[in-house]
C-alpha cells in the first residue's frame, strides 16, 4: 500500500481548513470508537471539500451511495439550503440506524432519507425525471461501471459526480484484487468518456471529480 499525502501534511491541511461541526466531530468519533472499518469515514478534510462543493455549485438535490454512519452525508446536508434533498443509498441496516441516530440531533437531517438495500436496485427505481445536482460515490468498488452508467443519465448537465477512493492507496498502479481491476476499468472509462470532464484529486485515497457536459 501507498501513502498518497504524508499523515503530517493531511493533519496540517485539515488543520487549515473551515473545523466540522460539533456533531460530525461526535459522529466521527463514534465511528471509530464504536464501529468495524472506521477507515470507510470519508474524515474532516474530505468532507470539507464536498460542503465546498455543494457550496459553490449551489446544489439543491444529492445523490449518495454508500451512507455508512451518514458522515459524508450529514456533511453535505449541512451546506443544502433548507428546502435541500439528500438521497443516500446503504444496504448494511445497523450502520444506517446509527446514521439516523444522529440525523435526528441535526437542524438538518430533515434534508437527508436513507433508501435501504442494494443501491443498483435504488437506482433502478429512482424517478428520471427528477434530476440531480451532485452524486457522490463511495460505496463496493467493484460495482462503481454498474453506478456510473445508471446515475450519470439522472445527474444535470453541467453537473459532478464525486468518487472516491479512485487511487485505492496507489493499488491501481499494480492491480492484483477484484476492487484494484475495477477501479482500474472505471478510472479508465470515465477518461474515454467524451460526454464528460473530470479530475484526480490526490486528496486522502483520490477523488475524481467528474463533470457531466
Amino acid at each position: 500500500m501507498l501513502t498518497i499525502v504524508p499523515e503530517s501534511i493531511e493533519t496540517y491541511a485539515a488543520a487549515h481548513s473551515t473545523p466540522q461541526s460539533s456533531l460530525l466531530r461526535e459522529l466521527e468519533e463514534y465511528t471509530r470508537a464504536h464501529c468495524a472499518y472506521p477507515g470507510m469515514l470519508i474524515g474532516r478534510l474530505e468532507g470539507a471539500l464536498l460542503q465546498m462543493l455543494v457550496h459553490l455549485t449551489g446544489v439543491c438535490r444529492i445523490l449518495e451511495i454508500g451512507l455508512f454512519t451518514g458522515y459524508s452525508a450529514l456533511t453535505m446536508a449541512e451546506a443544502l439550503p433548507a428546502d435541500g434533498e439528500l438521497i443516500s443509498c446503504e444496504v448494511n441496516p445497523d450502520t444506517a440506524a446509527i446514521a439516523q441516530s444522529f440525523f435526528d440531533r441535526s437542524p438538518h437531517g430533515h434534508k437527508i432519507k436513507i433508501r435501504l438495500g442494494r443501491a443498483l436496485n435504488t437506482l433502478r427505481s429512482l424517478e428520471a425525471n427528477t434530476p440531480f445536482d451532485l452524486v457522490f460515490l463511495d460505496a463496493d468498488k467493484e460495482n462503481y461501471g454498474a453506478y456510473y452508467d445508471l446515475v450519470l443519465p439522472m445527474l444535470r448537465p453541467g453537473r459532478l459526480i464525486v468518487a472516491d477512493n479512485v487511487l485505492w492507496s496507489g493499488r491501481v498502479l499494480a492491480p492484483e484484487q477484484e476492487s484494484d481491476h475495477a477501479l482500474v476499468a472505471f478510472n479508465r472509462r470515465v477518461q474515454e468518456d467524451s460526454t464528460v470532464e473530470n479530475v484526480v484529486l490526490t486528496v486522502r485515497d483520490g477523488v475524481m471529480l467528474i463533470r457531466k457536459k
